[in-house]
């Protein structure tokens, strides 16, 4: 197995880079990770209303200190505010697509919003894309699309083509259109599969999030699945620095992996799992939660929803040989580190 060894610490020469979504979850990390390392970042972002724009606004803010932050509000299916906001700067040598239409439970009350974004959006990006022709395009992606697999860990290479719900669907989607476009106008292309991000500044409507806030404010939680679930969570550092660590690898033969590489054989294209793969039970992260906010949770336990999975888990290989990183920072520390951000965010807000 080839094994490309990269300095953790190594910064890459200033490059000017659009990132969809720097107003989310995800988006936000990564724009401050490389305008702390002194790039430049024009950021995209439709400040939705799916959760509270309130923590959207706030996350833009902080970025907004850095002098190479230039902020544009628009939709993704907005392809001439997508345009606009790419000239800015000039061409962008980097695009990150990170905005979309998230949540599993959310496409089974609003299916249209993830068809306007993550495929007429997904679209408008690769349009861009091909405009531009960046040195690299990079575009998140899910766990959600391994489905009910029954074969663990999840491997890139395995089938994904059982999708539980829409918005898997749409993602898997998304990863299809980007092999034509890498294909057809030769655009070094990685998707990247996410697990289970959770940390500082989260989303209001992932489990962690409501875990902590219910507790603080004496609410019980509500654990899907009697609790027999488990997830291969990933912490949103460990997450970053692999896609950090991603942009230098663009997709080529002079990199293929032999045994475990989605490289495609008609173009340069690769998906790549960001996880750890060390599954948590659902039970276990609860009093996890538990320890770290320091108050028992007054559980209702419900059975799984429509849509979920039993487990997650990521087989880390194809990350690892690619760029010598897996993560690995434990749940309990994240956790912790997610409650000592929450309890401060949580004052400031109620004190506003």
């Amino acid at each position: 197995m080839l094994l490309v060894r990269l300095e953790p610490n190594s910064t890459m020469q200033k490059k000017h880079y659009l990132i969809t979504g720097t107003a989310g979850f995800i988006g936000f990390h990564l724009a401050r990770r490389l305008l702390q390392e002194g790039h430049s970042v024009v950021g995209f972002d439709g400040m939705t209303k799916y959760y509270d724009p309130r923590l959207k606004e706030r996350r833009h803010a902080i970025l907004s200190e850095f002098g190479e932050f230039t902020p544009v509000i628009g939709m993704l299916e907005d392809k001439v505010a997508l345009e606009q906001a790419a000239a800015i700067q000039g061409k962008p040598e980097v695009i990150v697509h990170l905005a979309a239409q998230a949540g599993v439970r959310y496409s089974l009350e609003n299916p249209k919003a993830y068809v306007d974004s993550n495929l007429i959006g997904t679209w408008n990006i690769l349009e861009l894309a091909k405009e531009h022709r960046p040195e690299h395009l990079l575009l998140a992606s899910t766990s959600s699309i391994y489905g009910a697999n029954e074969k663990i860990p999840f491997a890139e290479t395995d089938r994904a083509d059982e999708p539980l719900t829409l918005y898997a669907a749409t993602k898997k989607s998304g990863e299809l259109m980007a092999h034509s476009y890498a294909h057809l106008y030769k655009i070094p292309t990685t998707a990247f599969r996410f697990f289970t991000v959770y940390g500082p500044w989260g989303r209001p409507d992932m489990a962690l999030f409501k875990f902590v806030d219910s507790i603080l404010k004496g609410k019980p939680i509500d654990v899907y699945g009697e609790g027999r679930m488990s997830r291969d969570f990933t912490y949103i550092d460990d997450l970053i620095e692999g896609i950090v660590r991603l942009m230098r690898v663009m997709p080529s033969e002079q990199n293929r992996v032999q045994d475990v590489d989605t490289l495609s054989r008609h173009a340069p294209f690769r998906v790549v799992n960001i996880g750890g793969g060390q599954p948590v039970e659902l039970m276990k992260f609860v009093e996890t939660v538990e320890q770290a906010v320091r108050r028992p949770a007054r559980r209702n336990m419900l059975p799984m929803q429509q849509g979920d999975v039993p487990r997650t888990y990521a087989a880390p290989d194809l990350l690892n040989a690619l760029t010598g990183f897996c993560p690995d920072i434990p749940v309990s520390t994240g956790v912790q580190k997610f409650v000592d951000w929450y309890t401060v965010y949580l004052s400031e807000l109620e004190a506003s």
